[in-house]
């Protein structure tokens, strides 16, 4: 990883190890984009069962949004890949994941920001963030994801 994709992580990204799968490959020989986000979501919803206890009581979110920015090529490997997650911006009512995928080279694989937006299941609407998923989230703030059209 170079200095300038260190910097814009948190000290401390919350980090994950997912397995790839043999079927995750496609007809060129590498993961498919499509596994890349399945590898992306289970990262995030690991991230959030650690961080809030995985309980539905503390509050319901939805993916509103997803960038994904495939920095290079990722191979099957019976290692798995380090997923690195942390919050990137909260919001009123929504917040952002930031994502980095480590193939087990160490190689970055693939970079994402995920917008998930709190959501009233009943009235089927957005609500605000309950303060206490702000407190929670706020411990895990980094810098913004460093996609190369940012730079």
């Amino acid at each position: 990883m170079s200095d300038e994709e260190n910097m814009n992580a948190p000290q401390t990204p919350f980090a994950v190890e997912i397995a790839l799968r043999w079927g995750d490959q496609d007809s060129l020989g590498h993961i498919n984009n499509v596994q890349i986000a399945r590898v992306v979501e289970e990262a995030r919803i690991r991230a959030m069962n650690t961080w809030f206890g995985g309980g539905k009581d503390t509050f319901w979110a939805v993916l509103a949004r997803q960038e994904i920015e495939f920095v290079s090529i990722l191979h099957y490997d019976p290692k798995p890949v380090q997923v690195q997650v942390w919050i990137t911006r909260i919001g009123t009512s929504s917040f952002d994941f930031g994502c980095r995928v480590l193939a087990p080279t160490g190689e970055v694989a693939a970079l994402t920001e995920t917008t998930l937006a709190a959501l009233d299941p009943k009235a089927g609407a957005t609500v605000p963030l309950p303060d206490a998923a702000v407190r929670g989230l706020r411990e895990h703030v980094g810098d913004p994801v460093p996609f190369r059209r940012r730079r």
